[in-house]
């Protein structure tokens, strides 16, 4: 097939700027019902790694005259057990008829009044693989006349495009996994980070320091931001990141952001392995609220890491937490004594040798993730 500039426009780029939709590939499916002229559409898009409870991701489309008509019911199209998905030719488009059971003529019966029911007299099914890692199902249906050989010659067209915007959707999706679990932890911890380049400009900036930081797009006609801070904080780290993007991998400085808050940043030299082409930060700035763990959720840890009670292990998260051993105690209803009893209980449980020791244990383990 003749790859047109048409195509290119209506049907190529939109398949490359949909793995960024939410859900994706809107804009494609919408201009794929314009170009064949379908009434209605739907695809399916399952992930090879979902979880059996997980459902698919489903984009319904309708042309402008169909507007009003209720989107394709793909479960009910599964109940009429027409060709089954998985059993479908990747590539290959399907006319209706081919999914339909002539061997059953009760079945066969059902399954056309069904689908005249649901308005659909012609539809052509094209499934597409992304090597074993996830699987798109598109149906596109008329009424009043058959798909023409253009369309179906479209649909032909499309689908190796499609499946190789598949398999960048699901690196996507890995690496956005893999980002938020990261996020997800460190946030736990308190922890933001931002990166910058030489000269001080901030190139990235995860959630936690986006909510506590103050931002002012950068001047001039290059895009990009900076914190916004007192012009001597500013001209502080920006010298701090000159300097740092000359010096000797591990190097870092300390930057205080507020006097009044006592809050700092971190910045380092930045280490990251990056795969090319990339933007190379300079440096990464680290800061640390002061966020702790759920007392609950604290105590189930240490109960399950260490073996202790549920007491034990709730005196020994408020000890971690910075309160003494009778001060924990009697917010827990414990005497002095029963305290002091449960502490050195605790300290042989966790192999540790007193209160500075266990606090190290603590906040070194996975309880402040909890």
């Amino acid at each position: 097939m003749a790859i047109l500039s048409a195509d290119q426009r209506e049907l190529f780029l939109p398949l490359v700027e949909g793995i960024h939709e939410s859900p994706p590939f809107g804009a494609f499916m919408r201009n794929l019902v314009a170009r064949t002229y379908a009434r209605r559409a739907f695809m399916i898009l399952t992930l090879a790694n979902a979880g059996p409870a997980q459902q698919p991701s489903v984009i319904h489309v309708a042309a402008p005259r169909a507007a009003h008509e209720p989107p394709l019911d793909f479960r009910r199209l599964d109940a009429l057990r027409l060709h089954p998905y998985g059993a479908l030719r990747p590539e290959r488009v399907y006319a209706l008829d081919e999914m339909l059971d002539y061997d059953r003529p009760a079945q066969l019966a059902h399954q056309r009044a069904a689908l005249d029911e649901m308005g659909i007299r012609y539809g052509r099914w094209l499934r597409v693989s992304a090597g074993g890692v996830a699987d798109a199902w598109l149906l596109l249906v008329r009424e009043r006349e058959d798909f023409s050989a253009a369309a179906v010659a479209t649909l032909a067209g499309i689908a190796p495009h499609l499946a190789a915007a598949l398999r960048t959707l699901v690196a996507l999706i890995d690496q956005r996994l893999q980002a938020t679990m990261a996020q997800r932890a460190l946030a736990r911890l308190g922890i933001g980070q931002l990166a910058f380049d030489g000269l001080g400009r901030v190139m990235a900036a995860d959630p936690v320091a986006e909510s506590v930081l103050a931002f002012t797009p950068e001047p001039g006609p290059r895009p990009g931001r900076r914190l916004q801070l007192l012009p001597e904080t500013t001209r502080a780290l920006d010298a701090a990141c000159a300097e740092l993007a000359e010096a000797e991998p591990g190097a870092i400085r300390l930057l205080r952001l507020d006097e009044r808050t006592g809050r700092g940043l971190l910045l380092r030299k930045a280490d990251l392995d990056l795969s090319e082409p990339a933007a190379t930060p300079a440096v990464i700035g680290t800061l640390r609220l002061q966020r702790r763990e759920s007392a609950a959720a604290g105590a189930a840890v240490l109960a399950a890491e260490h073996g202790l009670s549920p007491r034990e292990a709730a005196l020994a998260q408020a000890i971690s937490a910075g309160q003494g051993i009778i001060e924990a105690g009697e917010a827990l209803g414990l005497t002095s004594e029963t305290a002091r009893n449960y502490s050195k209980r605790i300290y042989a449980k966790t192999a540790t040798s007193g209160q500075a020791d266990l606090v190290r244990l603590v906040l070194a383990g996975l309880t402040p993730l909890a």
